[in-house]
């Protein structure tokens, strides 16, 4: 099954590990993992020019999504109960 995160990216919905809200404020720490996700070249900004709402720390990328940490969430437990039938 696969999570849509907003601007026609869609994913895997094993690879995810984490969704994280990016909204004001954000903490130090998360700024430091999408400096070092960009550093390493993983950081993919699906937003454009739209607020970054959440961060999807996924095996292999950090997506930057448009879309709250919230729907995309209730997106992946969706998906986890899809599986699990």
């Amino acid at each position: 099954m696969y999570l849509h995160l907003g601007n026609d990216k869609v994913i895997s919905g094993d690879s995810v590990i984490a969704i994280v809200n990016i909204e004001e404020p954000v903490s130090v720490d998360i700024k430091e993992i999408i400096e070092n996700a960009e550093l390493d070249k993983k950081l993919v900004n699906i937003s454009k020019n739209e607020k970054k709402k959440a961060m999807i720390i996924c095996n292999e990328r950090v997506y930057l999504s448009p879309i709250s940490s919230n729907t995309l969430f209730k997106r992946a437990i969706q998906y986890h109960k899809e599986v699990s039938f």
